[in-house]
C-alpha cells in the first residue's frame, strides 16, 4: 500500500514538473507613466545610476546595502553594483546603450537570491506636456523562474515596483529636483 501511495505521489510530482517546464520560456514586464517634464529631464534620472537612489523602489529596502559604481558617471559603460539583504539581493547593472532623451538599455545581472541575466529598457517618448516613460524588463525563464511564475505573479510583483518607481521618478522630475544641469 505504501509503495502504491509513493508511486502515485511520484507520478504527481512528475506531472507537476512537466507542467512547470511547459511554462513560457521568455518573460516581459512593462509599465509606463506620463511625466510632465521634458524627455531630457527624465532621461537624466535614469542614465546616471547615482541618481537612482532618489526614485528606485528598491533603494530604500535596505539601509545597509553596499553600492558601488564603476566606469563613466553616466551613459554607456556605467556600472552599478549592489549587495544587500534578502529584499534587494545582490547584482550588477551595466548601461549597454544610451541615446539621449530617447533610450537607456541595461544589462541586469542578478547573483542573489538566484542567478539571472535580464534586459531592462527605458524608453522616453515626447507627449503633449511631457514624456511617456516606459520601463520594461525581459529575459529568459529558466526552470526556477518558471516555477516562481507558477507560484507568484511576478508581473504583478515586479510591475508594482515599476509603478512605484515611475511615481517617484514623476515626483522628482515634476518637482524640479530632477532637471539636468
Amino acid at each position: 500500500m505504501l509503495i502504491k501511495i509513493l508511486s502515485i505521489l511520484a507520478a504527481l510530482v512528475d506531472l507537476f514538473m512537466i507542467f512547470v517546464a511547459t511554462r513560457p520560456a521568455q518573460f516581459r514586464i512593462s509599465r509606463s507613466a506620463v511625466i510632465s517634464a521634458p524627455p531630457a529631464t527624465v532621461f537624466a534620472l535614469v542614465n546616471d545610476f547615482h541618481r537612482w537612489e532618489g526614485w528606485s523602489p528598491w533603494a530604500k529596502l535596505d539601509p545597509n546595502v553596499k553600492n558601488t559604481f564603476e566606469g563613466p558617471a553616466s551613459g554607456k559603460g556605467a556600472v552599478f553594483a549592489w549587495a544587500g539583504n534578502n529584499q534587494v539581493g545582490e547584482g550588477r547593472m551595466t548601461i549597454t546603450e544610451s541615446r539621449p532623451s530617447e533610450l537607456v538599455l541595461i544589462r541586469l545581472d542578478f547573483f542573489k537570491p538566484f542567478a539571472a541575466v535580464n534586459t531592462t529598457e527605458f524608453k522616453f517618448t515626447p507627449q503633449a506636456g511631457g514624456t511617456m516613460v516606459s520601463w520594461t524588463m525581459s529575459g529568459e525563464n529558466k526552470f526556477i523562474g518558471k516555477l516562481m511564475s507558477f507560484v507568484f505573479n511576478c508581473d504583478k510583483m515586479v510591475g508594482g515596483q515599476f509603478g512605484k518607481g515611475l511615481a517617484q521618478m514623476k515626483s522628482i522630475a515634476e518637482g524640479g529636483a530632477g532637471r539636468p544641469a
